[in-house]
């Protein structure tokens, strides 16, 4: 009796120990839609170190914020995690062949052939801002240029109109496009609006391997 008694009182004792639970860190990441293929990246670093990542859609929410390029004005810190290339791509079957940057200047001034459909993004994208400071030097894009929403976007329609030449980072080079010109090792960059602290650090380090 005494030992049926006994070994109850120790499995309570038990019972009433208090366990630690570590709270898993959640860091906030926005990427650009250029640098998308990072978030896949930050991911499997988060795994790594039992972080949840919370993928946000407004920068100044995120912890880290990850974009290809360096930013106009900088605000924060920021950390470089890898290199992008800019490329210049057309169709497969396009007359146009491999072009000097003040060719490239030219054709998307609107100078070049009339039957070539120029295809940009919005002025507010990282790959666009790359393109305007590194290529074009300030100078305008012409008025007749078409608008892509995404990379996605950019890719699907050069590979399917034989007229069309535009931008991408190699990294969202897929199909039968060529490249005409292309704008080696821009920066893709992780920035923190302050100092990293705690899981932020584990991911930026990850990040930077």
């Amino acid at each position: 009796m005494n030992k049926i008694v006994l070994t109850i009182l120790l499995f309570c004792a038990a019972c009433g120990t208090p366990v630690a639970i570590s709270t898993p860190q959640v860091v906030k990441v926005y990427t650009t839609a250029a640098a998308q293929p990072w978030l896949t990246e930050a991911s499997n670093c988060a795994a790594k170190s039992s972080v949840i990542l919370s993928n946000v859609i407004d920068p100044a929410q995120a912890d880290i914020a990850i974009r290809v390029g360096e930013p106009d004005k900088l605000t924060g810190l920021a950390f470089q995690i890898d290199r992008e290339d800019l490329l210049i791509v057309t169709h497969r079957e396009s007359p146009l062949q491999n072009l000097s940057i003040d060719q490239v200047r030219a054709l998307f001034a609107g100078q070049g052939q009339a039957d070539i459909q120029v295809w940009v993004f919005g002025s507010g994208e990282d790959l666009q801002q790359v393109f305007a400071r590194e290529i074009m030097r300030g100078g305008p894009v012409t008025s007749l240029a078409r608008l892509s929403v995404s990379p996605q976007q950019m890719s699907d329609t050069l590979n399917a109109e034989k007229n069309a030449v535009g931008l991408l980072g190699r990294h969202w080079k897929t199909g039968t496009v060529r490249e005409v010109f292309s704008l080696p090792g821009q920066p893709v960059l992780a920035i923190t609006a302050a100092e990293p602290q705690g899981a932020v650090i584990e991911i930026l380090a990850c990040l930077q391997k």
